[in-house]
């Protein structure tokens, strides 16, 4: 498993580098002027001002010489300076990202459990009450758009009922733990801070059920469709004839082949949750990578708007090679050549 896994990483260099490459000509490629959307009307007024930005980015420069002198930077850990902020995209994406990894993370947690267990229950009872109930809920979740339950959940437990804290990762009054790993719960864990941790685990809250709640109506139809598919076969059927209780046929015989399917996308949903957060972080305050990748694409910011496209692509590698060795874990029969 330790070669495959060495395998595998090895062979998503050349997909890393084909990310940059693409979201290089991508931005590069939009008929927006870089110049005229971070100087606005001085553009037109001051020449000068103009090649001084160009140089100083390295904008006067052919396209081939950019993207190598990018690539020569990226080989030494260096993603770059943000034009929007002059800060190294680097240290604001270690910013960003801890933010949009806990969130996703306790969001998918919610979700996983209780949508497996709805969802075997619906393929146990197919036809059943208790299945058009639960067909019925995670049809909702997955019809609901994303940004009106977020803002309903914000109005009704925020604003009328006060249940909730308000958007933003802590309240004002409360001084962040110290930084270990950027999020906020492990770390003021860490740290003893009970104070912070109760607060920053009150305002995970909202934004992480906004997630849960879609995430939770994918998992249960994908763990229905793969139930009845395996249900309906041989050694299941069998099962059933040698007088097996319907618990130890569902638990022992047809989960474990069940969860296949599962784990693969649960581990795409969170990678999606890592990538496509955009309208729910912007809602609730929350300084995610979403919300960065949004505010870096509104200004062509290109050094972040390349170095979040690099970050999506690597957790998208690396939870891929997680859902495959998974695969092993719950399916002894799955053996990595």
């Amino acid at each position: 498993m330790a070669v495959y896994a060495l395998r595998r990483l090895l062979l998503a260099i050349p997909t890393l580098i084909g990310i940059t490459l693409l979201t290089f000509l991508v931005s590069h490629a939009l008929p927006k002027d870089i110049v005229l959307v971070n100087l606005g009307d001085r553009a037109t007024q001051d020449p000068e001002l103009v090649a001084a930005f160009r140089q100083k980015w390295g904008l006067d420069q052919p396209l081939p010489l950019q993207y190598l002198r990018y690539v020569s930077r990226l080989a030494r850990g260096d993603l770059g300076t943000s034009i929007a902020t002059n800060r190294s995209v680097g240290r604001e994406l270690a910013l960003s990202v801890p933010a949009t990894l806990e969130l996703a993370a306790v969001a998918i947690i919610i979700a996983v459990p209780p949508g497996i267990l709805f969802g075997v229950v619906s393929a146990a009872r197919r036809g059943g009450g208790s299945d058009l109930i639960i067909r019925g809920v995670s049809s909702i979740g997955l019809a609901m758009p994303t940004f009106w339950l977020a803002l309903l959940m914000l109005i009704v437990f925020y604003l009328q009922l006060g249940w909730a804290p308000g958007p933003g990762r802590l309240d004002a009054g409360i001084t962040p733990p110290p930084a270990v790993t950027g999020m906020h719960t492990i770390d003021a864990l860490l740290a003893g801070d009970m104070v912070a941790l109760r607060n920053a685990a009150a305002h995970l809250v909202l934004p992480a059920m906004v997630l849960a709640i879609v995430s939770f109506a994918f998992i249960v139809r994908i763990t229905r469709e793969s139930m009845l598919e395996v249900l309906n076969q041989d050694y299941v059927r069998t099962a059933r004839a040698k007088g097996l209780a319907q618990r130890i046929v569902i638990g022992r015989h047809a989960l474990r082949n069940a969860l296949i399917p599962v784990i693969t996308v649960t581990g795409t949903l969170y990678a999606q949750l890592m990538a496509g957060t955009v309208l729910t972080e912007t809602i609730f305050s929350w300084p995610g990578i979403g919300r960065y990748a949004f505010s870096s694409a509104s200004s062509l910011d290109f050094p972040a708007i390349m170095g979040t496209a690099l970050v999506i692509g690597a957790t998208y590698i690396v939870l891929n090679l997680i859902v495959d060795l998974l695969y092993g874990l719950v399916n002894p029969r799955i053996r990595y050549d």
